[in-house]
């Protein structure tokens, strides 16, 4: 995520393996690009006729095409996940909204249909949302400028003594901890820098190895579901949650980790018991070192103040009526305004990540202020769908679709289309939890899609230690994948149809 923390040489390997690979085949590059172009331009093309919807304007008609391109190029990853999403963005404002090109907008209203705001479009890169993400990455640059991650990591750890079971609880409850306040990837990396040297250790024939290597990324991807800025999935479907436009149910920050958290940590617990029973230690005990440098001036303490204090703020949101977007804004304009964040800093943030979510925002803005959504709700009959079927077929959509492409890419793929079910299934989405376990549960099965080095950077980090085969991460995976949807889902019924969130 940045260049500071520790393990930055793990992500940057990895993005580098990652682009070698994308790169090494450049005619199946130029085809997947050929194939998402031509099927874009045929639909974009097509007489409006063709769709089967009744009254379907040219300016849907462009969003329909843009939806189809996003897929296919988010699925190929024919070019980097983050490029396509400003792309979507770029073409929005230059063909559909009202400051397009004369060309694109010179036919009849009737004909033509709503053209989108500009405004609208260009304020998809200033979401609420990304500047609860902004607010996050601040804090972990912060905390590893400060050594906050080192601290905290040393005090973590040390109640779990020495016995290499305990040690390896100390580092799947660690880790994840630490990923629901900070980047997957960027945790991931640090905590495979603090275990190198445990790991080198360990006996060369022992399974514990495999056990250690395992905890990180499972930590690291359970753990990002115990809070909102957990991992983008989970922020994407509270923005839609809250559309004031749309479905309107606020769910604050603290309400979310009141659940998600203890849900999130009895995971952890789960994967302990199927890690140790699966790959049982020969060497009952591990001498914990971690090394890091923890600094103490005036610069620390008011990192670990505002740390604090922006936990505190995120957790009681609902008392102390301070949304968690602008709380977010607390770390930047005091770490800022005292220098601890620089220019050089704010370079190192993963704009990528934020660039990428602005373009699900702008797809489901198109969807909305085209009127394209009032059409496919009153032409797909969402609502003679079984509802238990439509929500445990999103999440597993979702769990298949994460486990081979991005997280983030499957929920701006999947949330635009489930907020238009849910508009239209409210009623019959009630006996099972509401249309909160819709989307939700979407979070949750791409959080809990892990099963392939390929389906998560932390998976792939950790793969690349050599200590873990591809058919053990696949079988840890799939076992973690099946209990944490079904008990997610039996959560989220139960908190649902209780009446906690509305």
């Amino acid at each position: 995520m940045f260049k500071i923390f520790a393990g930055n040489h793990l992500v940057e390997a990895y993005h580098r393996r990652k682009k070698e690979k994308r790169n090494s085949c450049l005619l199946c590059k130029v085809m997947k690009l050929l194939i998402a172009i031509t099927m874009g331009i045929t639909l974009w093309t097509l007489p409006t006729e063709t769709f089967g919807i009744e009254g379907l304007t040219l300016i849907e008609q462009r969003v329909i095409a843009l939806f189809c391109f996003a897929t296919l190029m988010w699925i190929t990853e024919a070019i980097p996940s983050w490029t396509t999403s400003v792309a979507i963005i770029v073409v929005l404002l230059f063909t559909c909204s009202d400051s397009a090109l004369k060309f694109f907008i010179n036919d009849p209203e009737d004909v033509l249909g709503t053209v989108i705001s500009h405004k609208a479009i260009m304020a998809c890169f200033a979401n609420p949302i990304i500047m609860l993400f902004i607010g996050g990455f601040i804090l972990a640059i912060a905390a590893t400028k400060s050594g906050l991650d080192v601290k905290l990591a040393k005090v973590l750890l040390k109640p779990f003594g020495t016995k290499s079971e305990n040690v390896l609880l100390g580092f799947l409850l660690v880790t994840g901890l630490f990923s629901m306040f900070l980047s997957n990837t960027a945790t991931a990396a640090m905590m495979l820098t603090f275990l190198a040297p445990i790991l080198k250790s360990l006996p060369a024939n022992g399974k514990g190895k495999i056990a250690l290597a395992l905890a990180i990324p499972i930590g690291a991807n359970i753990g990002g579901i115990g809070t909102p800025i957990g991992t983008p999935p989970n922020s994407i479907a509270l923005s839609y949650l809250a559309d004031p436009n749309g479905l309107n149910i606020q769910i604050g920050f603290g309400q979310w980790m009141a659940f998600m958290v203890p849900f999130a940590l009895l995971l952890l617990f789960i994967a302990w018991i199927i890690l140790k029973t699966m790959f049982p230690f020969t060497q009952k005990r591990i001498e914990l070192e971690i090394e890091g440098e923890t600094k103490h001036d005036w610069r620390s303490v008011v990192v670990y103040v505002t740390f604090a204090i922006t936990v505190l703020l995120w957790m009681f949101d609902k008392k102390t009526g301070v949304n968690s977007n602008v709380v977010a804004m607390l770390p930047v304009g005091v770490f800022c305004t005292c220098g601890i964040i620089t220019r050089k800093d704010l370079e190192e943030i993963n704009w990528s990540v934020l660039w990428m979510v602005a373009g699900g925002f702008a797809l489901g803005l198109a969807l909305q202020d085209s009127h394209l959504a009032e059409h496919l709700i009153s032409v797909i009959p969402f609502g003679s769908w079984s509802p238990l079927l439509m929500i445990l077929g999103s999440g597993l959509l979702c769990y298949a679709m994460a486990n081979f492409i991005s997280h983030t890419a499957t929920a701006n793929l999947l949330f635009p289309i489930l907020a238009l079910a849910g508009m239209s299934t409210t009623e019959t989405l009630a006996n099972y939890g509401g249309v909160s376990t819709l989307l939700i549960g979407v979070a949750l099965g791409s959080s809990l899609a892990m099963i392939l080095p390929i389906s998560t950077p932390p998976n792939a980090l950790a793969h690349a230690t050599g200590l873990i085969e591809q058919k053990q991460m696949m079988r840890v995976g799939i076992i973690m994948g099946i209990i944490g949807l079904v008990l997610g889902y039996i959560m989220l019924i139960f908190i649902g149809k209780s009446g906690f969130v509305s």
